[in-house]
């Protein structure tokens, strides 16, 4: 390397950083045009319209403060160009300094930017850090120095918060900022060394020395047989959460995000993104290129076993026996939050690293949170409370449980949660629900050693036991067979139209008749499939009449088919009357039909066109005989159906019950996709027919096309998948809960450590 005079060395480096700056300005420069489109796609896209209103609001905003953010972001990166040499020793060594929230997600944000750009630039970036380094006698480079990516392109999230515009707004363009940058930053690090090798720093990089500290340090997940190295916790965001209702890709992010910081929380490693609420000032100011190391180490033995050896909370000592069941009064729940408390901080004082107190104080917040939900029956907070030492032992061994929306315990316990925090609890709590739930915990105790094999096994067993609790009542059983009933009838009334209309549009039938098969002759045949069977005698005779009834309205140009049609014209009509019956038609509304009918036979008894081929009679009366063979799916399309039709159709009292067929406009392909992914069991707020009630979502049929919400005085609704999903984007039918129930109390377990970060290891 040629030997740069200090001075020589220092204007060499500015120049550098000057050069790095002024190739990020440009590439900001045609991120405005970037982010601009992606705005005006999000905007264009058919979403609710409270989020469809947020996204106009966002664009609108971003229309009038782009050139603010460039200009802020450019004055940042003029200032940073004269980073300090050394990292000054502050006064406050071993005091505690506390962080604003927004400042933490500012930080985890722009570290997501500088681990994707690391991804395609690792190399451009670490001869760079090489080069400067070498230029200020192989000192280290302060964590402010913009060559770090995290430094650069902190600014670019800061500012844009400081501009008025959100976190949740930047999450929707993250994906295509990210693309963005990677690219063109490539670009810019690759010349910056291109001019120090022309200035004869390092030209060649020696790999035998020591490397510069990895961009991204691969964080042990464990996995079903162990502890695995593979890179999850701090991979580049890779846009796969848990499932949230789709088009709502804002909450979603911000959920992830929040696991995120708590994952950065238990990090084995001082971070300034991570850790800066509970470490000591002069620890939180580490190297920009030393990412966060999840779960550093596997847990320690002894502190595995002093968890297995927590005494179990007593069943019989909280809970009593009354005339409605089980009982608990909600002090005694008070005394469990007590008792929870006092084993975290016998645990703590067993922990050996700080990662290990991090997690244990974690997970008492949590479920301090949820043991503090009064919208739970006492009755089942009890059981939560019992999963608590399950989970820390869960969450000690398994990283996955803070960094993934959908890891088997959290959805158990939210989808637990969900099922008894109805607007009133006293009236949705039961005695069945209770011991399932019961079940379920003490099956998590008798498999400790399982991992998040028994939540998922679990889980699904609580699936399918929702499925059946929901629906037991008599009145719901009686409402359930019903709706599946009509849907079975409408929905193959639809199908067997669209299976005629294939199997008639090259044959020449008269309109009339075209008419009454589509219109009239599906509803019989798919009333008498779902009565009676598809393969019954009747209703096999019903589908040999639609094909005998296009043949004997063909022309008939010989005698001997003349002859055919007078000798099976009385049994035809006969069976069409039977049909017309089946559907509870009026008499003189069934005369109107036979007449049409009639007057078109007349016709082609005396028409001496070409007649249909007999072949072709054949083959469609071989496939209307299998006529539930050839149908498909269409659930964008809404069934005839109501609450008279109901009781006509099927005999039955349809008073308890509302189909609801109005309301909510036309819902777009998001919400459909929504409708069908709704949890049963979840509450739901519905406005109905200017009145507001409190449902629980019990029963979805089948095919999916219809869903049943009941209240708690058992009145039902009945909805089918286009007005389900019109309701939810009208706003007409919202969630009870924003957030799941892990995740509202995780936020306030944050909240906690906010307003006393010394906590968090005491």
């Amino acid at each position: 390397m040629t030997q740069l005079p200090s001075a020589a060395a220092q204007t060499l480096a500015l120049q550098v950083r000057q050069r790095l700056v002024a190739q990020a300005d440009q590439v900001m420069l045609s991120l405005l045009a970037v982010v601009q489109a992606r705005l005006t796609e999000l905007m264009d896209e058919a979403v609710p319209w409270r989020e469809a209103q947020q996204r106009r609001d966002t664009w609108a905003h971003y229309q009038r403060h782009k050139a603010q953010w460039h200009d802020a972001v450019a004055t940042a990166w003029q200032h940073a160009l004269h980073p300090p040499r050394y990292a000054a020793k502050t006064a406050l060594d071993g005091a505690f300094e506390l962080v604003g929230t927004e400042v933490v997600e500012n930080k985890i944000l722009a570290s997501r930017l500088a681990l994707n750009l690391m991804e395609h630039a690792a190399q451009e970036v670490n001869d760079l850090r090489k080069r400067l380094k070498s230029l200020q006698g192989e000192r280290d480079l302060p964590a402010q120095d913009l060559v770090h990516p995290e430094a650069l392109l902190l600014p670019l999230v800061e500012h844009w918060v400081a501009c008025g515009l959100s976190q949740e707004a930047w999450q929707s363009v993250a994906d295509v900022v990210q693309r963005h940058l990677a690219h063109h930053l490539q670009a810019a690090y690759a010349q910056c060394n291109t001019l120090l090798i022309d200035k004869g720093v390092l030209p060649v990089i020696d790999f035998a020395a020591p490397k510069p500290a990895r961009p991204v340090a691969p964080a042990p997940v464990a996995g079903e047989d162990g502890w695995s190295a593979r890179a999850e916790g701090n991979a580049a965001p890779s846009g796969h959460h848990a499932p949230l209702p789709p088009g709502h890709h804002w909450r979603s992010a911000r959920a992830q995000g929040l696991l995120d910081q708590i994952g950065q929380w238990v990090g084995g490693s001082a971070h300034p993104s991570a850790r800066a609420l509970a470490q000591p000032a002069s620890r939180v100011a580490p190297r920009a290129d030393d990412a966060p190391i999840l779960y550093a180490s596997p847990p320690s033995e002894a502190l595995l076993a002093a968890v297995a050896q927590q005494p179990v909370l007593g069943e019989g000592y909280w809970v009593s026996s009354g005339a409605a069941g089980q009982v608990v009064a909600p002090e005694v729940v008070g005394q469990m939050a007590v008792q929870l408390r006092q084993q975290s901080a016998a645990l703590k004082n067993q922990a050996s690293t700080e990662a290990e107190k991090a997690i244990i104080e974690l997970v008492a917040l949590m479920f301090q949170a949820i043991l503090q939900e009064d919208r739970i029956p006492p009755g089942v907070r009890v059981w939560f409370a019992r999963l608590q030492m399950p989970v820390l032992r869960l969450s000690l061994q398994e990283p996955a449980f803070f960094q993934k929306l959908d890891h088997p315990a959290r959805l158990l316990i939210d989808r637990m949660g969900s099922c008894v925090m109805g607007f009133d609890a006293s009236g949705i709590s039961s005695a069945t629900l209770e011991s399932e739930i019961k079940r379920v915990v003490q099956v998590i105790e008798q498999y400790p050693e399982t991992g998040q094999k028994v939540y998922a096994k679990v889980y699904d067993e609580f699936q399918a036991f929702l499925k059946q609790h929901l629906t037991e009542k008599p009145v719901t059983q009686k409402l359930v067979g019903v709706a599946q009933q009509v849907e079975q009838k409408e929905t193959l009334a639809i199908q067997f139209t669209i299976e005629l209309r294939n199997q008639l549009k090259d044959m020449p039938v008269r309109d009339e008749i075209r008419d009454f098969l589509f219109k009239v002759w599906a509803e019989v045949l798919a009333l008498s499939a779902v009565r009676k069977g598809s393969k019954h005698e009747d209703t096999l005779v019903l589908k040999k009449a639609a094909s005998d009834l296009i043949w004997a309205a063909s022309a008939k140009p010989n005698r001997a088919d003349r002859a055919r049609v007078i000798s099976d014209l009385p049994d035809l009509l006969q069976c069409l009357r039977d049909g017309l019956t089946l559907l509870n038609m009026p008499a003189a509304e069934q005369e109107d039909h036979i007449k049409r009918v009639s007057a078109v036979l007349v016709e082609a008894f005396m028409s001496k066109t070409q007649a249909i081929a007999d072949d072709q009679i054949q083959a469609l009366a071989a496939r209307l005989a299998n006529l539930e063979d050839y149908i498909g799916d269409d659930d964008a399309e809404e069934l005839p159906l109501d609450s008279q039709s109901i009781e006509e159709l099927l005999d039955v009292d349809a008073s308890a019950l509302d189909v609801i067929l109005e309301g909510g406009g036309k819902a777009s392909a998001v919400m459909l996709a929504w409708a069908q992914e709704l949890d049963l069991g979840a509450w739901f707020t519905l406005q109905f027919n200017g009145q507001t009630s409190q449902v629980q979502y019990a029963w979805r049929s089948p095919m999916g096309h219809l869903h049943l919400f009941a209240t708690s005085v058992g009145h039902s609704y009945l909805l089918q998948t286009v007005r389900l999903a019109a309701y939810l984007q009208g706003g007409l039918l919202e969630p009870q809960e924003a957030e799941p129930l892990t995740q509202r109390a995780t936020r306030d377990a944050l909240d906690k450590l906010q307003a006393n970060p010394a906590q968090l290891l005491a």
